[in-house]
């Protein structure tokens, strides 16, 4: 349950974020409505987004002479082409038509759930893409099958390559790619046939090449094999899934019903088994990396020193409170312990992909290992703390290592808007920012530490983008993105009204931060209140960037658009996390409802008409909110909420509850079925039939519990939806839906 997998973004900006990125300086010119007046939730989902264009996968060429993007169709807002920038004759062109090499094949079982588990299940087209070493050609999946595109136009198909493959990778020098099918890795040379170099197992539940549901879920790897930097070796993930259980994944549609025998580990049961191998590309010389005798573990990263005499990999135990940074031989798999990063009491480890090997044997390294999320260096044998303070290092953005500088995002000058700093690699103290105040700054650099690609957004202003220099300085802008003229937005901008921001003491005293953004108030009126919560581990809702279109959608119906970020939430520091550690359900609750109890206290707040939505996480919060405090709500809904803990992921529960097996009074007051019996205010439960996610036995868990307890409550079901339930015409009636539900009970504007 990756935070933005759909949580909190499905009920905001993913929703509303259909990137299409225009030609340079002509930013959506075409099919720009002349409407006018309040949003609807009809023009909300609608295309053109009313974000405006925002480039997907934005890369530079090896030579750093392109710039390359994945734009999206005017007539298809899912369907994207590969378009690049040339920097020396400032010209865009398609480099690649994804509609003139789409075969119209059916995506796989397997490759239908790599791209829910990346949060691109509704992508269609070149949904990803890969340089070549040398800069003359991209790799470039579409519907399964495989093509090399030249720059000048050129497109031949991968030899040997069936379709269905999944996750290409190119080697680094630009020889040799890599897929996996049929369960196996295959390698070859660029200009000829790949073939197998992986056993062939009897057993169906060994997978070679591929990274194992939970990593790729709840880890953030998606990926199980990885070149060696002169592509001499490959070092290669084994997995076997046998001993996880089985559920019966039912996926109920409009007119029908398919049933999936899914490999689920559950919290408390099985993970799956993973080893790590390393091989010649032609699946010679294997040995087993010694990943340590407990077999009960998980295989975090994977990465090659750059030159690649060295295989360094993240072990981390079951608990996921300990985690051990392995110093393999890639000639015998021998493995020693570089060092052990160890969790605070009450506490679990962050994976983060925020390091980086450097070229003089160094590492550049993130840890919370003081409290808060900073950068440490070690060299020699000894540690060096980089950043220091009571903020966070959000991102390790890149090096530049002959000109001894690092680049990171940050809260230091703000928690609510990170930006991007730079400093010296070797006298550290100093901190320099170098993008502005009051935006939420993004970015990413190309690996040699030269050019940044920055994005940012702030109250009125949806994503821009640009690259600068390492002084941060803007070049050229990659989507400007201004919202006047024909931008969709443009019409709506008078209208628009700004975000506030603030703090409210829990309990205890501790701020919490909120967003609150109202109609235009008129003098004696009070108004009901909309407020959004996620509320779990990881997450960080009240932010300084673009609210989005829906939430001034929400306004323009007549009420107040409220969030407060709870204890628990991402980037106030290891204490404030920690609150949720063995009590998911309690203090997150308690938080929310000092939100309803300040917004009661405004003399222009509906006290009677404070009503509260999540998404996931989110969902289970509306229930357990309604639970602990009946009459504080006029109404809560819930869109695919977990009920039962036990019923959702080993790596994602486990890490917050422990294991049931061993703390099962943990899990029984951490779950929302117990006190159904409590909720005397409305209800609106919405979950999709075939979500893959938070599987639809949350939803019926809780739905049978209420029935036979004759409680109320509403239910709207999506027959074929996953956890996104989206597009255009059934977010509308999504949202459609929970409002009408708002008017019906009391809680409503009555707009």
């Amino acid at each position: 349950m990756r935070h933005l997998s759909l949580l909190a973004a499905c009920a905001l900006s993913a929703f509303v974020a259909a990137p299409a990125l225009a030609q340079q300086g002509n930013s959506m010119t075409a099919n720009a409505p002349a409407e006018a007046g309040s949003l609807t939730f009809e023009r909300v989902f609608a295309s053109p987004s009313l974000n405006g264009p925002a480039p997907r996968a934005v890369k530079l060429s090896p030579d750093g002479r392109y710039l390359t993007l994945l734009k999206n169709r005017a007539d298809d807002r899912e369907r994207y082409d590969l378009w690049g920038f040339d920097r020396q004759t400032s010209e865009w062109k398609m480099l690649v038509d994804s509609l003139k090499l789409s075969s119209g094949r059916q995506l796989s079982e397997a490759e239908k759930m790599q791209r829910e588990r990346q949060r691109i299940g509704d992508l269609k087209g070149i949904v990803a893409y890969e340089w070549a070493a040398d800069g003359k050609s991209v790799l470039v999946p579409v519907d399964g099958e495989l093509f090399l595109a030249g720059l000048d136009g050129s497109v031949r198909k991968v030899e040997g390559t069936k379709g269905g493959e999944l996750t290409p990778k190119l080697g680094p020098k630009g020889e040799h790619i890599a897929y996996v099918r049929d369960r196996r890795l295959w390698a070859g040379p660029v200009t000829g046939a790949a073939q197998a170099i992986t056993p062939e197992e009897a057993n169906a539940d060994v997978h070679w090449g591929e990274a194992e549901f939970v990593a790729q879920e709840e880890m953030n790897r998606f990926n199980g094999f990885w070149w060696s930097p002169d592509e001499k070796r490959i070092a290669v993930e084994r997995f076997d899934e046998s001993m996880v259980g089985v559920v019966t994944r039912t996926a109920i549609g409009a007119e029908d019903t398919r049933t999936y025998q899914q490999r689920y580990p559950a919290a408390g049961t099985p993970n799956a088994e993973v080893s790590l191998w390393v091989m010649g590309p032609d699946g010679s010389n294997r040995v087993q990396v010694d990943l340590g005798a407990d077999n009960d573990i998980y295989l975090a990263r994977v990465d090659w020193a750059p030159d690649g005499k060295t295989l360094y990999v993240q072990r981390m135990n079951r608990e996921q409170t300990v985690l051990d940074m392995l110093k393999v031989d890639p000639a015998t798999g021998n493995a020693s312990v570089m060092f052990t990063e160890k969790a605070a009491d009450r506490h679990w480890i962050d994976l983060s992909d925020s390091y980086r090997f450097l070229s003089d044997g160094s590492l550049v390294w993130w840890s919370q290992r003081d409290g808060f999320g900073h950068l440490y260096r070690l060299k020699g044998g000894k540690w060096g703390q980089l950043t220091k303070g009571d903020w966070v290092v959000t991102g390790l953005v890149g090096v530049d290592e002959k000109g001894g500088k690092l680049y990171f995002t940050g809260t230091k000058d703000d928690v609510l808007a990170q930006q991007v700093y730079a400093m010296d690699l070797n006298a550290p103290g100093k901190l320099t920012r170098i993008t502005e105040p009051g935006w939420v700054n993004n970015a990413s650099m190309d690996r040699t530490g030269q050019t940044l690609m920055i994005s940012r957004a702030s109250d009125a202003q949806p994503a821009q983008s640009y690259i600068a220099d390492t002084s941060g300085k803007r070049l050229a802008w990659i989507e400007e993105n201004k919202v006047a003229g024909a931008h969709p937005y443009a019409p709506y901008l008078a209208s628009h009204r700004r975000a506030q921001f603030g703090t409210i003491p829990a309990a205890d005293g501790t701020p919490l931060h909120y967003m609150m953004i109202t109609p235009p108030l008129e003098a004696g009126k009070k108004y009901p209140v909309f407020t959004y919560h996620y509320g779990g581990p990881t997450s960080q809702v009240v932010a300084k960037g673009f609210q989005g279109a829906l939430a001034q959608a929400i306004v323009d119906k007549g009420y107040i658009y409220f969030a407060i970020d709870n204890r628990g939430s991402e980037n106030r520091g290891v204490k404030f996390a920690s609150a949720l550690h063995h009590a998911m359900g309690s203090v997150e609750v308690e938080d929310q409802l000092a939100g309803a109890n300040w917004l009661k206290t405004q003399a222009f707040v509906d006290a009677n008409k404070i009503s509260t939505f999540g998404w996931s996480y989110g969902g289970y919060m509306s229930i357990k909110m309604l639970e602990a405090n009946p009459g504080a709500y006029a109404a809560g809904i819930a869109v695919a909420p977990v009920t039962k803990w036990q019923l959702y992921d080993t790596t994602y529960t486990e890490r917050y509850l422990g294991d049931p097996g061993k703390l099962p009074q943990v899990y029984e007051k951490s779950n929302a079925l117990a006190d159904t019996g409590k909720i005397s205010d409305p209800l609106l439960i919405i979950h999709g039939m075939a979500d893959d996610n938070v599987v639809f036995e949350n939803a019926s868990a809780i739905i049978a519990k209420m029935q036979g307890e004759a409680v109320p409550f509403e239910m709207m079901l999506y027959p074929g939806y996953t956890h996104r339930i989206s597009g255009p015409k059934v977010s509308q009636h999504l949202y459609e839906t929970i409002f009408r539900f708002l008017d019906r009970n009391g809680a409503g504007s009555g707009k």
